[in-house]
């Protein structure tokens, strides 16, 4: 019986997994892999040829590879600096961390209350006599701003999930180690990259993948600030689901998302490998 109580123990979390998890996920792969009662590969051929297809394909892999690397270079400054602080800290931490309690929705809203025709930043440039009248920023034929705009709204609202991972991660190295290196000459870009950096792999692996998700996943951001003029992957198997009402087409979209996340986290987990005699 001792031997059995911790499998007892994980027996509700396993089953919770198997029946909201594996079983829905055995479906969705199911259903993108039948069409009309039959296996086939046409849900897949029918989202390759659609024409929004490559284009929603390279603006998440476009947006993914602008914002994950900013937003990891703003979270490691911001964790470095709450880190430093000491009176005060638990404050500035609680400023920074105000984002991670505003819904996708109400982040593109926000942007959008800025970027729109009647915004702060055209109230702002016809204050200071910048512009003669207001500017469409989010057109359909302004692309460029569009992305831009969904950039700073995905930085702004996430960068604290990464932040709050590795400011737990730092704490975790011991300032020893930090001490001797200062002792041995190191200057702080050195002790940074020699000693922090490299302690930090574990935290930094779990900040990129929780992050690189949750870029292949966006919808909210993007419906609230671009619409249909800037599509990407989330965006249209909620439309193949919703809109054109073909759930299989949806399905194979999502294993699409499913599959750019299980590359990009073995790519990450290869490059942020941490041996274990390095490890803490």
């Amino acid at each position: 019986m001792q031997r059995a109580l911790p499998y007892l123990l994980l027996l509700p979390a396993t089953l919770f997994l198997m029946v909201f998890f594996l079983y829905p996920f055995g479906l969705v792969v199911v259903e993108s892999f039948t069409r009309g009662g039959e296996w086939t590969l046409a849900n897949y051929e029918r989202m390759v040829g659609h024409w929004r297809f490559s284009t929603a394909f390279w603006n998440t892999i476009l947006l993914t590879a602008v914002v994950v690397p900013l937003q990891l270079i703003m979270a490691l400054a911001m964790a470095t600096m709450v880190s430093k602080i000491e009176a005060g800290r638990t404050t500035i931490l609680y400023i920074f961390a105000i984002p991670l309690g505003i819904s996708d929705l109400a982040a593109g809203l926000i942007w959008l209350a800025i970027f729109t025709q009647s915004g702060f930043l055209n109230s702002m440039l016809s204050f200071f006599g910048l512009i003669d009248r207001p500017i469409f920023f989010l057109g359909f034929d302004n692309l460029l701003m569009v992305f831009i705009a969904i950039a700073l709204a995905e930085i702004w609202r996430a960068t604290a999930i990464m932040m709050v991972i590795i400011v737990a991660g730092m704490g975790l190295i011991p300032k020893e180690y930090n001490e001797a290196a200062e002792v041995f000459g190191a200057s702080r870009w050195q002790r940074f990259t020699k000693v922090t950096f490299p302690l930090l792999r574990p935290s930094l692996q779990t900040a990129l993948i929780l992050r690189v998700l949750m870029a292949f996943e966006v919808f909210a951001v993007v419906v609230a600030l671009g619409g249909t003029s800037f599509p990407v992957l989330m965006g249209e198997t909620f439309n193949w689901q919703f809109t054109l009402q073909d759930r299989g087409v949806a399905a194979a979209y999502a294993m699409v998302i499913l599959g750019l996340s299980v590359a990009f986290t073995i790519v990450i987990l290869r490059l942020l490998h941490v041996p274990k005699e390095a490890r803490i």
